[in-house]
């Protein structure tokens, strides 16, 4: 890399200058010519646990995100925030939810505003989530669905296409429309316009698969019949033995036990067994289909020549999800009728080994699988794995730094708050980063802070617990009661981040109570006559 040329500065600020942005210069040695720099594709699954990946323990099939895994770096110790809204906002960002003005993005830059000034083309396809449209927030092109949740195969009234309304039909590209399929063919639609350009490329791709409702398309669904018979307890011991073998995790962080509002698999009658196994299938169906897609996409930048210099990252935007939302259960998840979901019973395994769920700071809800695919750049070793804690908020920084850009401080009538991230880049150069000196967490009334080893975290208003995550990740022995004074401490650090940083009020501000809240998230059977399903064999 060299230093930027005076000509490429004075094009920055001409562009500041025309879309009312001020930056905040970056002190930096070094930055990438416009044709070495890298491209990145940007890929967020939704709803997907930390062990839902055969790269992460699980016997889904994901043989692309594994050869990606195989050949780039696995984080172990990613975060995210447990929401699928907050945690959107987190990754255009680089800032917490609330800081960032939440679903407004008041108070923040996207990583498309920040990239599009620093000469990158900046594209997107799937689910936004967020106010307005991401062609109001930097994304040349755009296509998607607005909404947190879609039918997969009709979609909904929120689809659009660079701005403007899309009506979702019944076929696209000579097959029936399912949302994951089509969010891929126009990735490519997008990566063919990118490629074509002498720019490098952001393209950020948001799939709504797996989040609920459960639907997929038959052949893929057959494929799993049978696979989940033998129940969640046993699921979830073959899914950690996996991590423990793989390297993925230490043999010194146990299992985390099935929570009392979880029944024993044997406890099941063999109606009840079914009916679970059959949405299980489901999705994994959508998982596999999830990684279907990201093949194309991997074949496509191969066909363009462009695969070595892409940095391709892989993350999740919560963990897996306990909502017992199921209406109909007697319709096929096929039919475009169905509305199928699972609940915490499948969501505890998906979240193997940890505890808790999407929602909760937990370590269930807040760990996500991280891939990271880089030829040129990564320097670690093919199919390692780092532990260094990362978080959502770190990706504008590190795309900054790809880039050789700039953090804003406004854009257009926008004050941006200061950027809580850090760049990955130290990490991909196989180095110690030096760390946050801590993370914060909040949705609703769950709440963690994580200072090095340390996590303060309480689930609903319940008491402050308190773990070393170096010893106990599955957070099962809590030291609160042995350690007041640090209790009170991050206490006090966590409230201070809430009101001064992410201007939380009221509610947000609540104290917590004096006894660890207790959870059910298992929900009432759905409604109709849980029939097995007439399946190819």
């Amino acid at each position: 890399m060299v230093s930027v040329s005076l000509g490429v500065v004075r094009v920055f600020i001409v562009a500041a200058a025309v879309y009312g942005v001020t930056f905040v210069p970056r002190a930096r040695s070094v930055a990438a010519e416009p044709d070495a720099r890298p491209n990145i594709v940007l890929i967020m699954a939704d709803d997907l646990g930390f062990s839902d990946l055969g790269c992460y323990g699980s016997e889904i099939e994901t043989p692309n995100l594994d050869s990606l895994a195989a050949n780039g770096l696995r984080f172990s110790q990613f975060y995210n925030t447990a929401k699928c809204h907050s945690s959107r906002v987190s990754l255009l960002t680089g800032l917490y939810c609330d800081q960032a003005g939440a679903e407004s993005l008041s108070r923040g830059a996207t990583i498309a505003e920040v990239m599009t000034r620093a000469g990158y083309s900046a594209s997107m396809v799937g689910k936004w989530h967020l106010s307005k449209q991401p062609t109001d927030f930097g994304f040349q092109r755009y296509w998607g669905h607005l909404s947190g949740a879609t039918n997969f195969f009709t979609g909904d009234d929120t689809f659009r296409l660079n701005g403007e309304p899309w009506t979702v039909p019944k076929m696209l590209n000579g097959r029936p429309f399912y949302t994951t399929n089509a969010i891929t063919d126009f990735a490519l639609d997008f990566l063919g316009e990118a490629t074509a350009s002498d720019k490098p490329f952001l393209l950020y791709t948001a799939f709504n698969a797996p989040h609920y409702p459960l639907q997929a398309p038959r052949k893929d669904i057959e494929k799993y019949d049978g696979r989940y018979d033998a129940g969640w307890d046993a699921l979830r011991k073959s899914r950690h033995q996996k991590q423990l073998d793989s390297g993925l995790l230490p043999r010194k962080w146990k299992l985390s036990p099935r929570p009392d509002h979880i029944p024993a698999w044997d406890s099941l009658s063999n109606e009840e067994r079914q009916w679970e196994a059959d949405r299980m299938e489901v999705f994994a169906a959508m998982v596999d289909v999830v990684d279907q897609n990201v093949g194309r996409l991997v074949k496509h930048l191969k066909d363009k020549g462009v695969y070595d210099n892409t940095l391709i990252l892989f993350c999740s935007d919560n963990g897996a999800c306990p909502f017992e939302r199921t209406r109909g259960k007697n319709l096929k998840p096929w039919d475009s009728e169905s509305y199928w979901t699972y609940d915490a019973s499948w969501a505890h395994a998906g979240n193997t080994p940890f505890r808790l769920y999407k929602q909760n700071q937990h370590e269930g809800g807040i760990s996500s699988p991280m891939i990271a695919h880089w030829p040129n750049g990564l320097k670690t070793k093919p199919g390692s794995f780092t532990d260094q804690p990362g978080h959502l908020v770190d990706f504008m920084a590190t795309f900054i730094d790809l880039a050789g850009g700039d953090y804003p401080s406004e854009v257009g009538n926008r004050k941006v708050d200061p950027l809580q991230g850090k760049s990955l880049l130290p990490i991909f150069r196989g180095e110690t980063r030096e760390p946050h000196k801590q993370l914060y967490f909040h949705f609703a009334s769950d709440r963690a802070l994580r200072q090095g080893p340390w996590k303060l975290v309480s689930a609903k208003l319940g008491k402050w617990e308190l773990y070393n995550l170096d010893e106990d990740r599955t957070e099962l022995n809590d030291l609160a009661e042995k350690h007041p004074e640090r209790v009170a401490t991050m206490s006090a650090e966590w409230f201070r981040v809430a009101k001064d940083v992410e201007r939380l009020g009221g509610k947000g501000l609540a104290p917590v109570g004096k006894k660890v809240k207790e959870l059910n998230f298992r929900g009432a059977p759905a409604p109709g006559a849980s029939k097995k399903r007439t399946k190819k064999k």
